[in-house]
């Protein structure tokens, strides 16, 4: 299976108002606490909400994205904020050749845009640049959403067999999902049903 969306249609969506971009982080990113260690890497990061909400902490964080229309949005809202983050227009499954290291990875619903094989490679360079017992909180698309709108739907077993070797899966929380009001009605009431995973990456 390839993406369910290409680069083209992710600039697309950063004219508008994607469903996905509320204006701030999703919720479980801000109930970590001190949890999340500096240097972050923010994987996928859209318009920026979830590095802000860290660099306003304190963190040193780097966000990502593939899609230049996201990353300007970031970078203006940064400035706006005054805050200090490094946005680069990067795809993640480019992460295996880079020469940087994190202690904390981000991913606030990258990963349940990939297909299968990319989801191979961007594991592979998740591995690469997270410094080992480094931490990856990862929220993506349930199974136990119903219907087809949105993303790809992730089982607990597809998130335990990929991240099977190397790495030490803490938990999966069952969560929800806020999306821009504008597309909740495509989706369960309170919210698409969604899984919250921290991982650890092995010595």
């Amino acid at each position: 299976m390839n993406r369910l969306h290409n680069r083209a249609d992710f600039e697309e969506s950063y004219s508008g108002e994607p469903p996905w971009d509320i204006g701030k982080p999703q919720r479980p990113f801000t109930e970590l606490g001190n949890r999340v260690l500096s240097p972050v890497l923010d994987a996928g990061c859209g318009t920026g909400d979830t590095s802000l909400f860290f660099a306003g902490r304190g963190c040193v964080v780097t966000g990502i994205d593939f899609t230049k229309g996201a990353i300007r949005k970031a970078r203006a809202k940064a400035a706006l904020q005054k805050l200090d983050v490094k946005f680069l227009v990067k795809d993640a499954l480019t992460l295996a050749d880079w020469d940087a290291r994190f202690n904390t990875v981000l991913d606030s619903g990258l990963f349940h845009g990939l297909s299968d094989e990319d989801r191979r490679s961007y594991v592979q360079g998740l591995a690469h640049v997270l410094q080992p017992n480094g931490q990856l909180f990862l929220m993506c698309f349930s199974d136990e959403e119903p219907g087809d709108e949105g993303p790809r739907r992730v089982s607990q077993q597809e998130l335990h067999a990929i991240f099977a070797h190397g790495w030490h899966i803490e938990s999966v929380v069952a969560v929800r999902v806020e999306v821009n009001p504008t597309f909740k009605e495509l989706f369960s009431q309170g919210g698409p049903k969604a899984w919250f995973a921290t991982i650890q990456r092995k010595t």
